[in-house]
């Protein structure tokens, strides 16, 4: 009989402890825009980093969530949803012919691409997590600069 109370009051003890695990405020959404696309055509891809040493990532396999969005009036937006507190980065792809991945010409890109905190990227500005990296510790909107070369 002390079993069943001992194994029923640690039932409830993880209970309780587990619901103040993710609180209210722990968690948040992200909403990232782009305007001033340069035409209409494909979709405008959304990646959100998570983690140091992800970006540059040319094949999107290092990304914590990709979404996609169509274009409208040269603008774009999507919300990301149900993010921990924590430092995110994001890269954006305008994907002309929808094919998910950054078209090059000889080495740069002849699609539009952006990072959150960039507003110009090149040989002397390399995008990488630690500069596009920003604090989500609450409901955030961020602007991206689309970059066409």
């Amino acid at each position: 009989m002390k079993q069943i109370h001992l194994l029923i009051f640690i039932s409830i003890a993880l209970l309780i402890f587990s619901s103040f695990k993710v609180q209210k405020g722990e968690i948040f959404s992200l909403t990232v825009e782009v305007k001033d696309l340069q035409n209409s055509k494909g979709v405008v891809q959304f990646a959100l980093y998570n983690k140091e040493g992800t970006i540059p990532d040319e094949n999107y396999k290092k990304c914590y969530k990709i979404l996609k969005e169509k274009i409208q009036n040269g603008l774009s937006k999507v919300t990301f949803i149900s993010l921990p507190m924590g430092k995110y980065a994001v890269n954006i792809l305008h994907d002309e012919n929808e094919n998910g991945k950054i078209d090059k010409g000889f080495i740069l890109p002849i699609e539009g691409v952006g990072f959150s905190n960039y507003q110009s990227v090149g040989l002397t500005n390399r995008p990488n997590f630690s500069k596009a990296s920003f604090e989500l510790m609450e409901n955030k909107t961020i602007n991206i600069k689309v970059i066409y070369m």
